[in-house]
């Protein structure tokens, strides 16, 4: 079993509100099986990893199932949604 990359990770909130980013198929199917849960999207996201994984379908299909299942749970982090980065150096623009 490869790991299958996404095209673009795909980045979800777990635990105490800490953004989690996953690179693949493996990712995405290893954050499936800790989930706590039994819905149809967690099963149909499980189903498309596991498939993915086992080469009949592509990685970018896994992904898109999986993203439903992250919306429908309000887990995906959007874009707009991440905090700026901190900086550690110096600003001299006050």
């Amino acid at each position: 079993m490869l790991a299958k990359p996404f095209e673009k990770p795909v980045r979800v909130w777990t635990g105490l509100g800490f953004p989690r980013q996953l690179n693949n198929v493996a990712d995405a199917y290893q954050m499936l099986l800790n989930w706590c849960g039994n819905s149809p999207e967690q099963k149909a996201a499980l189903r498309a990893c596991k498939a993915a994984l086992a080469g009949d379908v592509d990685a970018e299909t896994a992904r898109g199932i999986f993203l439903a299942f992250a919306r429908r749970k309000d887990i995906l982090v959007e874009d707009a949604m991440m905090p700026p980065p901190v900086s550690h150096g110096r600003d001299t623009h006050i």
